[in-house]
């Protein structure tokens, strides 16, 4: 059926390739006003009072904007918002006037076309008596106030459905589909930020067949998650905020049960309480299976500790912060083998501390976690290669265990890594820019330091645990590195 349509922008070439747009397309319009102006727009729409509006809201000033919301409450035009801004204000300002959709310039051709097929098909369903009749009672009855205040008047006495996307993202589009979908007894239809209410009259009886055709029909043409929630209690003690309330906490479930299901319920389960912190033998354990590398057991721990709940379930809150202190054990594995100091693992760690803290599915947090940890241990293996491959590295970690020894000679070392002295000694140089003895020297005095601060032990014991075999060779080479005498660097740190 054809339709008058009104785009208003203030920019010629906007205004003319959006005409351009709708003439080109199969969409059957009997005329198109344009306007360039507020003032222009204001005299239009109401001569023409035309079916679908197309504005540019920054055009709108705020003096000018109560008028403009009047005029749409009072003619209800199907409208389309276009802004430069990509804001909240300008989505929120988009809910607010129950606008089809909010274009944001530069234009896809693609997103405004469909947008265009979206108006026309909500105008065909608009035109139909009995849908005209339903629309324009929708909100005199029931509002936000009814959903948002406790006390508010209104009909208590209907079901209420909340629909929610995965992505949070297409809660607009979400919407917009809702508005084109010929329900029966619908009563009202509330976008939030987060998702979407649906109110249904209380003898509704096919509430569930409903949800379930919608989810269909949305997953074909999107592929996107969609869980959907009905209350269907009937207590007339139950306000439409209690229902509200209720139905945004149903949701949760979705953590466990996933998306693409309609969950229905009459009152609302409460969450079991859980331990969020690992005990001392499951620190023990995971300690263990870390250490052995055992993938197998970790998943089975994994699903039977997370992925096994029939219900009731315990609080998403503490089950994420179980998940960290899991998490936490797998940081100090990393830091074993300085995988921390490798940015390509430093970021898938800040990646599944994400998806920890933020996932809405818990399956998808626990497969990420396994894979994360298969990753680990990969790099684990590499990093324990690349030592073993490491004559210096080698050799640096054996001078580290044995430094207490007076006696300890680059031969040692060499013969250690089977690497002539020599050789080893001129690697060594070239990795630290130090000989052996430098090297050594600075593994004592870091020794020495720490036992000065930590124990009252006197300097020659210092000295001797240090690996120096005469105190005061080992107090004129503490002076060199630190600047100062072990007893004043003692008598320093203890005034710090």
């Amino acid at each position: 059926m054809e339709g008058k349509w009104l785009i208003a922008d203030r920019d010629l070439n906007e205004r003319e390739g959006l005409k351009w747009l709708l003439k080109s397309s199969s969409i059957a319009v009997s005329s198109i006003f344009l306007a360039a102006n507020y003032q222009e727009f204001v005299v239009l729409f109401e001569r023409e009072t035309p079916d679908v509006v197309l504005i540019e809201l920054d055009m709108i000033s705020r003096e000018e904007w109560s008028t403009f919301k009047g005029l749409v409450q009072i003619y209800e035009p199907i409208l389309i918002l276009t802004s430069a801004e990509a804001t909240f204000e300008k989505a929120r300002l988009a809910i607010d006037l129950q606008a089809l959709d909010l274009l944001i310039k530069p234009f896809s051709t693609t997103k405004v076309n469909s947008v265009f097929q979206k108006a026309s098909k909500k105008q065909t369903v608009k035109l139909r008596p009995q849908g005209s009749h339903l629309h324009s009672n929708i909100y005199n009855e029931l509002s936000y106030e009814s959903l948002f205040v406790p006390q508010a008047s209104g009909s208590e006495n209907c079901h209420i459905a909340a629909l929610r996307t995965e992505n949070g993202e297409n809660i607009g589009t979400l919407y917009s589909y809702l508005t084109e979908y010929p329900f029966n007894d619908l009563l009202g239809t509330f976008p939030l930020s987060d998702m979407v209410i649906l109110l249904f009259k209380e003898t509704c009886s096919s509430i569930n067949e409903q949800c379930q055709k919608v989810m269909r029909r949305w997953d074909e043409e999107f592929s996107e998650p969609l869980a959907i929630c009905v209350h269907l209690g009937e207590s007339p003690s139950i306000t439409i905020n209690q229902k509200y309330v209720q139905v945004r906490k149903m949701l949760e479930f979705t953590y466990y049960k996933g998306y693409r299901q309609v969950m229905e319920f009459e009152f609302l389960p409460d969450w079991i309480h859980i331990d969020p912190f690992l005990t001392p033998p499951e620190q023990r354990e995971w300690v263990e299976m870390l250490k052995s590398k055992d993938l197998e057991k970790i998943k089975k721990w994994l699903y039977q500790e997370f992925l096994q709940w029939q219900g009731p379930f315990p609080d998403p809150g503490l089950v994420r912060i179980r998940l960290t202190s899991i998490l936490a054990q797998i940081r100090r594995y990393m830091k074993t083998y300085h995988l921390d100091d490798e940015q390509s693992f430093e970021k898938e760690y800040r990646h599944i501390f994400h998806s920890i803290l933020y996932d809405t599915v818990l399956y998808r947090t626990v497969q990420n976690l396994i894979l994360f940890i298969q990753r680990i241990f990969i790099g684990v293996e590499s990093s324990i290669r690349n030592f073993k491959q490491d004559p210096v590295e080698r050799g640096i970690s054996f001078m580290e265990e044995n430094f207490s020894n007076s006696q300890l000679r680059l031969e040692d070392v060499a013969r250690f890594v089977d690497r002539n002295p020599s050789y080893f000694s001129h690697l060594l140089a070239s990795k630290t820019g130090s000989n052996f003895t430098d090297v050594l020297s600075g593994i004592r005095i870091k020794e020495a330091k720490r036992l000065l601060t930590e124990s009252n032990k006197s300097v020659k014991e210092v000295s001797n645990l240090a690996g120096f075999h005469n105190t005061n060779y080992f107090s004129r080479m503490f002076k060199e590195q630190t600047g100062m005498s072990p007893r004043e660097f003692r008598m320093q740190k203890g005034s710090d």
